[in-house]
């Protein structure tokens, strides 16, 4: 089975990115961008990224997951420390992130160092979400592998006896992490292919060293 993909084409040319008009700090800019894309119809979860992490078994394994919050000092996400993903950052820290939003031809690729934020905060988010979302983290041994999906429906109408009417609450195993950036790669889609790519690294004295990539 096969299928020639080669003949599809398309046209990148809705925005530019130059060196005069990007802000001098990268976390500003991804705010201006995320902005821009949240008043752009055409993305249902702006907040959607992909993170990559380097497994135990040293393989390289991308996946999404949703970013809940971003600050100056990182973006911040929820999950279960023990799954695959948590196993491989509490081995090696360094992961990448990337976001694609198609509708403005832009993509940001971060580099940057994954560590555990602090219970209360994980404790405020998880009390924030709904009760089913609560019980579905408890209940799920998440990346573990599993007889039949009854298995978690049976456990979850379990806990849903168990916890009707009362608090519950957030299992230790399962919190937020906060990526830390030494690098933002600002990707913008231009005609024929000669795209705008705008980097940030971070210094040694804090500073951001901004540069331009060949598309």
């Amino acid at each position: 089975m096969q299928k020639d993909q080669s003949a599809y084409r398309k046209s990148y040319d809705k925005k530019e990115l130059l060196e005069e008009t990007i802000d001098s700090n990268p976390m500003q800019q991804f705010q201006t961008w995320f902005y821009e894309v949240e008043a752009t119809d055409g993305v249902e979860e702006p907040n959607a990224m992909t993170i990559s992490t380097i497994g135990l078994d040293g393989f390289p394994k991308n996946r999404v997951v949703l970013m809940k919050k971003y600050t100056h000092e990182g973006f911040i996400f929820y999950t279960n420390y023990l799954s695959e993903k948590g196993k491989a950052i509490a081995a090696n820290g360094n992961v990448c992130l990337s976001f694609f939003w198609p509708n403005l031809e832009r993509q940001i690729i971060i580099k940057g160092n994954a560590e555990k934020i602090a219970e209360n905060l994980s404790d405020g988010y998880f009390e924030s979400r709904p009760a089913g979302s609560r019980l579905g983290a408890v209940v799920s041994d998440q990346s573990e592998v599993i007889s039949s999906r009854e298995v978690l429906e049976e456990k979850l109408a379990a806990l849903e006896q168990e916890f009707e009417g009362k608090d519950i609450p957030r299992p230790q195993h399962w919190g937020g992490y906060i990526v830390r950036p030494v690098s933002l790669e600002f990707w913008q889609g231009r005609p024929n292919r000669l795209h705008d790519r705008i980097r940030y690294e971070l210094q040694d004295n804090l500073d951001w060293k901004i540069e331009r990539l060949a598309p």
